[in-house]
Parts: C-alpha cells; structure tokens; sequence
C-alpha cells in the first residue's frame, strides 16, 4: 500500500500549431515506484506511461482534454484536466519559442468578409501560448455577448451586423487585439449601387505580403567602443511585437563582423517576391554621404566602412528578391565618420516600397533614458505604442515622430526623420497570402524554424534517487536559459541541488552568474515572471559561436545526516546539440559575394522631410571623431540623457566629469591635451558653467 502519494507538476493547457511538438507534464512522488497512464477524454492515450505525454507532430485530430493517472501500489491520483487547442496555420512559426516564458503569439488574424443577409458569418483568430488563451471579440468597439471561442459563428446575418470587428485575446498576464476587419452586409435584393456597395467600394484595396521576416539586431557589449545598455530591450519588446504581427522573427545580440555578415545572408535567404522584409539595428553607427553603416562588437577603434555593414548593400540585395516591402529602422547615431574616407558607390533600383526609419535626423546623435534598471532607447520608447496600428507604415512613423517631437528630454536633440519612396498603402498590419512561390516559401521557412527550436525538456534519474527536471527557454535567438528543479528527493537525504557546469569556453557563460537562485542574479530579466520557480537559473548567450554540440554537466548535489552533512556528488553528462541560432553557424567564414562589404556610391530614397528643428536648435556636440574617446570611468547607473557622437541608440556620456579624451586632431573647438579628458560641446572659458548648463538640459526623470 503507497501512502502519501503526491502530484507535485500539473499538466497545463496549452495552444500550439499543427506540425509542432505537443509535450504534457505531470510529475508525481509516492513511497514506492508510481506509474503513469495518460487519458484523451475517456480514452486511454495508448503507450503512454511516462510523466511526459509527447505527440510530435501534433494534428488538428489531437485537440481536446487530457488528464493523467497517477497510480502508487493501491493508491491513485488524478491530475487537473489541461486543454490542448490545435492551430491550423498555413506557414511555419517554428520562430515562436514554445517556452518562452509561455507568452501568447498570435498566428491567424480574421479577414475582410462580404456577404448578403441571411448568409453565415465566420470569422476566426488564434493565438499560441500555455496556458490557453481567452478571446472576446468586439464590434464596433463593443464587446460582443457570448462570443468567447477563436471562431466567431453569427447565423443568419442581418444588414445592421455589418461594421468593423476585431477580437481581443489575453492571458493572465498578457493582452493583445487582432487587427480590426470589415464585415459588409449587402441586401439580397440590391440590384447593385446601394449603400453596401459604396461602402464596399470606399474600402482601400487589400495589399497583401507572401510572407513576414524581420531580422533584429542589437549589439551592446562593445569590444572596443562604449558600452550599451538599451539594445537588449529594445530588441526584445520589438520581437514580441512583430510576432504579434506574424513576422518571422530573428533575435540576435552582440555579433561580430562576420556574424552579422552571415546573420543577413541568412535572412535574404528567406526573402522572395512580395515577401515584407524588415531589418531593425541598435547599436554604434554612422552615416557618410548618404549610406549609413552598422558596427559589429568586434569593430576596431577607428573603425572604418571595411570594419561594417552597409544598409544600402544590405537594400541592393533586398531589391533583387523583388520584396513587396522594404523597411529599415536604424536605431543609431547618423554623425559623420571622419576616419572613413572611402568614396561610397553603389546603384540601387528604383522602387516604391523602400521605407527608412531613422531614430535622429542627418549628422545628429540618438540617445537612451539611463537608469539603474532596464529602459528603452527614446525611439522605441515611442515605437512600441504605435507598431500595431493597421495604418500605412509611413503614417505609424509620422505619428512616433509627432510622439517624440513632445517628449521635452530630448526637443530639439533628436527627432525621427522618415525617408520613403512607398506608393502603396502598405502596413506591418497587412494579411499573408502565399503566391507562387508558396513551397519554396514553406521550405526555407521551414530550415529557419529548426534553427529555433528548443530542446526538449527532460527529467534526469540519478542513482541515489533523485529525479531532476532540465528545462529550456529562449530569451533571444542566440540567448538560452537553462534552470534545473528538483522533482523528487530521496527521504534519506537531507538536502538536494542540481547546478549545470562545464559549458564549452566558446559561450559567454559567467561563473559568477550561474545556477542562481532568481533569474534576475544570472542576468534574466524579460523572463523572469514565467520562468518556474523554486529552479537554478543559467543564462548562455552568444550561442552563434557554438562550433559544436553543446555539451555540458548536470551536477547534482546531496547531503545526508548519516554522514554529517558532508556533500556527496553525481553527475551526468548532457549533449543537448546545437540550440537556437547555433544550427545556422553564423561563425563561418564569409561568403563576400552575398553581403556587399561596403558602399560605393550615394543613394537614398526620396527625402521626407525631418522632423525636427534647423541643426541650429540642436545641442551642439561635435566630436569629430565619434569613436576615439575613452568610456572607462563612465558608470551605467547614471540617471542622464547620453549622447555621444557615433553612439548607437544609446550610449552615456558622464557629465559629473569634466574633461573626455578625444583623439580626433583637428575638430573645431575642442581642446586635446595628453592624458587629459574634454568635454566635446562648443568651447567655454568657464567649464563649471557649461558642466552645468549640460546636466540641466539633459537630466531626466528615472522611469
């Protein structure tokens, strides 16, 4: 007889595509052995007397309730009831991490319907995430009654049913709303001309993409240059934005020269006709004659156009796949470069779906809010309120610009300047319909979903009778988390912990900064509110130099009274293959004839006009050079507006000093004396004034 029986994990209701792995958990502990046997309904899931219930792939026909027997000698138990509600997508989201954190990704969006009285309206949305999501959907901003499912079914319509719905989708910590469709109803009697029909024919035409990529990147971590801080959050609240908006999404922090050489060839792989293609980058940069540049990590100082990446090359090579749509936001600095002479030259086609988003206007600094915790750079500050309008996407950016044009920290310091040569009406918002290309489309969508999967969780039995739980989340492309949890402790022991160790020296993994107790102390900070708790915590970034496997230890340590507490050890040895990015060995060598190395020749699109005031209300900061200066004794704790020339979204300059080094020769108005530090802002005989004059006009409030 097995008393004291025990479920200790519950199996949790969860949404997810058709085509991907469904994996269900009940763990449960008992005096002797237990057993395990899953139920569909009433019926017995056949072979499945494990704690895991796998189904890989998962199809439509594996919808319903599922709950697990526990069984201890005589004794049973069951588990809650969880729901398992599967998605009919036509394209791949292998990019939505399952375990990432959980969070909902919305995946089908309802579409325009026209029909006549009395016919069925059907629409229908859908959401991926655990635990399942809820949906009301609303009519002309109204809720309406009782319509709780994914699919909305109206019988019978009547012509004052006609208007505009959308649904509105949540969890218990998350909320987010579809795009919003029209619905016309016309008289069945109408003979044509009616008021339908003008309503109908009053609609913009419907512009569609055959697919959604974007390819976000943000560097921080400088090898050579300041340090940043807010490309990692701005990235992130990017990513879960445009998943929102069914793009294909790539997450990548900190690259080098060649990663983020192959980073976009990757990405143009996925890019064919009519596909949206969308490229966002934080971090140092500059622009020269018109063609702006993005530094690697790993960028020398000075650094010079050979050392980057050119956007205009980059758009060269977009042109060639025949994109329905081109989208750029740079989230830099546009100062001039005087260390990079080079003649840009470089021809680009003339098409009307190129949009640049520029974070500042030409040869002016962009800045971040700096505080003691995690805040966005100002333009995505504004960005992120505005990306999930359904409007134009040059309207979107027109309204972020009059946002940030009344943000008083940095009026007359910044401003988003669009250029665009778009003639159509054209949106992140627009439907996904596949065209001719539609198989291809699916194949490579496909191999860039492999290289986003993560392991499998796994639970891990060691000989002295603990059982461990090894589970997996992703908090960018090539940044995973790993946290162990102690699912079952022998009675004898009286203490048990597993740690995760020996990490290839290839990864960026702190000593300091492993197996901790929260995920705040290892460095995670976007997942920690649906991360399980009561686990070790490790955070492996840079898995884009993962040349191999990646193999590591699972330690597990225990103490028993019988043996004075000293520790006794275990340990097994785990080869979890290439996670994430790694499968994409962005370290390889550069293929030089897919992204162009440089820029030969000036070229923008048509110019909008910037949205800010003359250079002459701007704060003068000329640096001359923007990448020479010494950083070292800046602290990112301050609590001020940073601008550097050539700095990325962000970057802090440390106005409790008074002096930077500077070592460019010859700018105007700036002193360099050897072993000294000046402060590169329009020359003053009283420095204790300009110091002054400078906290106050960029000091802000801590968000």
């Amino acid at each position: 007889m097995c008393t004291a029986l025990q479920i200790l994990i519950q199996p949790q209701s969860v949404a997810l595509i058709s085509g991907h792995n469904l994996r269900l958990s009940c763990n449960a502990v008992g005096k002797s052995p237990v057993q395990y046997q899953w139920f569909k309904g009433k019926d017995e899931v056949p072979n499945s007397f494990s704690p895991d219930l796998v189904i890989s792939p998962v199809h439509l026909k594996d919808a319903g309730f599922y709950i697990c027997r526990v069984n201890c000698g005589e004794a049973f138990e069951f588990s809650q009831w969880a729901q398992v509600d599967v998605l009919n997508v036509a394209r791949s989201y292998g990019h939505s991490y399952q375990s990432l954190g959980g969070r909902l990704k919305l995946v089908i969006q309802p579409q325009l319907q026209r029909l006549h009285v009395g016919e069925n309206l059907q629409l229908e949305c859908g959401a991926v995430g655990r635990p399942i999501p809820r949906y009301q959907w609303h009519r002309n901003g109204v809720p309406i009654p009782n319509a709780t499912k994914r699919r909305l079914m109206i019988p019978h319509v009547m012509q004052d049913q006609h208007g505009r719905y959308r649904c509105e989708i949540s969890s218990s910590t998350e909320r987010m709303w579809t795009n919003e469709v029209d619905v016309v109803i016309d008289d069945v009697y109408a003979i044509g001309g009616g008021s339908s029909d003008f309503f109908l024919n009053s609609l913009p035409e419907q512009l569609y993409a055959t697919d959604k990529v974007a390819l976000l990147i943000g560097n921080l971590s400088y090898q050579n240059h300041p340090q940043l801080k807010a490309p990692m959050v701005d990235v992130y609240d990017l990513t879960n934005l445009l998943r929102q908006l069914n793009f294909q999404v790539v997450s990548l922090l900190d690259l080098t020269e060649s990663e983020m050489r192959n980073a976009v060839d990757e990405f143009l792989l996925l890019l064919h006709k009519g596909v949206y293609g969308l490229l966002y980058y934080a971090g140092h940069g500059y622009e020269n004659y018109g063609n702006s540049f993005m530094v690697p990590v790993d960028a020398p100082n000075p650094y010079h156009s050979a050392n980057c990446l050119c956007v205009q090359s980059i758009l060269k090579l977009m042109q060639e796949k025949e994109t329905g749509l081109n989208v750029f936001l740079l989230d830099m600095c546009r100062k001039r470069n005087f260390h990079d002479d080079s003649t840009p030259n470089i021809v680009l086609r003339v098409t009307a779906n190129i949009v640049f988003g520029y974070a500042t206007c030409q040869d002016a600094e962009a800045f971040e809010l700096s505080s003691s915790g995690f805040t966005n750079g100002v333009f995505v500050k504004f960005l992120k309120k505005r990306l999930l309008d359904d409007e134009k996407i040059t309207v979107v950016l027109d309204r972020v610009a009059e946002d940030m044009g009344q943000f008083d920290a940095t009026k007359g310091k910044q401003a988003l300047e669009i250029r665009s040569s778009l003639s159509e009406r054209r949106a992140l918002t627009d439907p996904i319909l596949p065209g001719d290309s539609a198989d291809l489309a699916h194949t490579l969508s496909r191999q860039w979903a492999k290289a986003h999967e993560l392991p499998e969780s796994m639970c891990l039995n060691f000989d002295c009778g603990a059982q461990i739980k090894l589970g997996f989340a992703a908090e960018f492309s090539n940044v995973l988390v790993i946290y162990t949890h102690i699912v079952k402790k022998p009675e004898d022991m009286s203490f048990c912990q597993a740690h995760v160790t020996d990490f290839s020296q290839e990864l960026d993994v702190d000593p300091k900064e492993m197996n901790r107790e929260t995920p705040e102390e290892t460095g995670i900070y976007f997942l920690s509110r649906t991360l399980p708790q009561h686990c070790l915590y490790t955070r492996v970034s840079s898995l884009q130099k993962l040349r191999e496997e990646l193999v590591f230890t699972v330690c597990l340590q225990g103490t028993y009274p019988a043996m004075d507490d000293d520790p006794v050890h275990w340990t097994k040895s785990i080869n979890i293959g290439k996670p994430l990015i790694a499968r994409l060995d962005l370290h390889r060598a550069v293929r030089r004839n897919s992204c162009l190395q440089t820029c030969m020749m000036p070229h923008s699109p048509s110019h909008s006009p910037c949205h800010s005031p003359g250079p002459e209300h701007h704060l003068h900061l000329h640096h001359g050079t923007h990448q020479a200066q010494d950083y070292s004794r800046l602290s990112p704790q301050q609590y001020y507006l940073g601008a550097v020339g050539g700095c990325g979204d962000s970057c802090y300059e440390n106005v409790s000093q008074p002096h930077h080094e500077c070592a460019y020769d010859s700018a105007p108005g700036l002193s360099v004396s050897p072993g000294r530090l000046s402060i590169p802002i329009e020359t003053t005989d009283d420095i204790d004034e300009l110091q002054a004059v400078f906290i106050n006009s960029l000091q802000l409030q801590q968000q």
